[in-house]
């Protein structure tokens, strides 16, 4: 089991929604109680599917997790109609089912999820596929940099170099907080980069290409830097 270092959220990127702010501070009481939040937690997560804006990410949630995407409707994907695509310069592009990947080892990552917008969960597990293991199944060709992410949004994407690809604390997410990936959170399966701000950490991953250069993701190409290590993390080997 890997578990991540304490990390300060001093210095993140400008949050993505910072100059509306204001529009969340009449919604706090909404959330006082718990079967309250249960409710809540259920009506973000709906409203955020239709929500073109991201205003929904500025509501209050005590749980923790944001709901948040970049397209107005995310198709829903399960056993029978998910896979994740990998190729690019591989020797054995391929696809695997949710059930494949399930019967795969299993690795447990245990660390602070950090977002930009200055909310953070500390010690969140999750559990799934060591990214470099799908790596060397697949067969990297000495040629290749990068690895390209893109998600079934039709949207999202994001991008790691190679050396980042292969840490032990980068995972093909299938479990978090003990229970599968929620639709609302990004499942059946997402990706989970660790060390890094959490808008690295792609939801809906549906595909995996391998390149040889790293090609900007969706934030990036709106001014996130390319590389979002969180401030304290360790850049030169994934905890073990």
């Amino acid at each position: 089991m890997a578990v991540g270092p304490k990390r300060s959220a001093a210095g993140a990127p400008v949050g993505r929604r910072a100059l509306l702010g204001m529009l969340a501070a009449g919604a706090v009481g909404v959330v006082a109680a718990p079967p309250l939040q249960r409710g809540w937690d259920k009506a973000l997560a709906a409203a955020s599917q239709a929500d073109r804006t991201g205003l929904t990410g500025l509501l209050p949630n005590p749980g923790g997790f944001r709901y948040f995407s970049v397209v107005g409707s995310v198709p829903r994907k399960d056993e029978r109609t998910y896979a994740l695509t990998i190729g690019g310069l591989v020797d054995r592009p391929g696809a695997y089912t949710l059930p494949e990947l399930r019967a795969l080892p299993q690795s447990r990552v245990v660390a602070d999820v950090v977002c930009t917008d200055g909310w953070r969960v500390d010690d969140t597990p999750f559990e799934g596929v060591k990214l470099a293991d799908l790596l060397d199944a697949a067969g990297v060709r000495g040629s290749a940099a990068a690895v390209r992410f893109t998600c079934f949004d039709g949207a999202y994407s994001e991008s790691l170099t190679l050396e980042q690809a292969y840490r032990s604390d980068v995972l093909v997410a299938l479990n978090m907080q003990d229970k599968p990936i929620s639709h609302e959170q990004g499942g059946p399966v997402r990706l989970y980069v660790a060390p890094m701000y959490f808008y690295k950490s792609a939801k809906w991953l549906s595909g995996i290409e391998v390149t040889e250069k790293v090609v900007p993701g969706f934030w990036e190409e709106r001014g996130y830097p390319v590389d979002g290590w969180l401030d304290g993390a360790d850049r030169d080997n994934g905890s073990v």
